[in-house]
This record gives C-alpha cells, sequence and structure tokens, in this order.
C-alpha cells in the first residue's frame, strides 16, 4: 500500500486558465481525483510547458494520463496531464 503515494509528478498538456504563465515555484493546492480533498503543494515551470508538481503530504494513487488541476483558494489556476 505504501507504494501507491508519491510526493511529486510532472504534469504536460498544461492548460494555465487564471494566469498568464508561471515565472517561478508557487504555492497552491491541488487535485488529482475530481473527489479528492484538496491538498497542499508547490507547482513549478518546466521546459517545454510542463510543470512540476511536490505534495506536502504523500498522495495516493496518482496516475499517469489523468488529470491534476491546481487552484489558488477558489480559482482555479490551471491543470494538466499527469506523465508516467
Amino acid at each position: 500500500n505504501s507504494a501507491l503515494y508519491t510526493r511529486e509528478l510532472t504534469a504536460d498538456r498544461v492548460n494555465l486558465i487564471s494566469v498568464g504563465h508561471l515565472e517561478g515555484p508557487l504555492q497552491v493546492t491541488a487535485k488529482t481525483r475530481y473527489t479528492q480533498q484538496e491538498a497542499e503543494a508547490t507547482v513549478e515551470p518546466l521546459p517545454g510547458g510542463r510543470i512540476r508538481m511536490v505534495f506536502t503530504e504523500p498522495q495516493r494513487a496518482v496516475t499517469p494520463g489523468q488529470a491534476v488541476v491546481f487552484y489558488d483558494g477558489d480559482l482555479v489556476l490551471g491543470g494538466g496531464t499527469i506523465c508516467p
């Protein structure tokens, strides 16, 4: 069961909604499943329009091909597709 947990992910096909671009690391909350509670994380830009997200606490069953969505309070900042 512990092998199902991870603290970080990489995502591509990123769609930024409420910000024009990410200039550096940003504190956010994020979800990797629709029914999941938001979890504290840091998101940072990577080359090629990808992002790296590091969660404060390990998250269960982060699955490649699924979406990750990140927020600033009630504001959706963006999202992307989790990479393998």
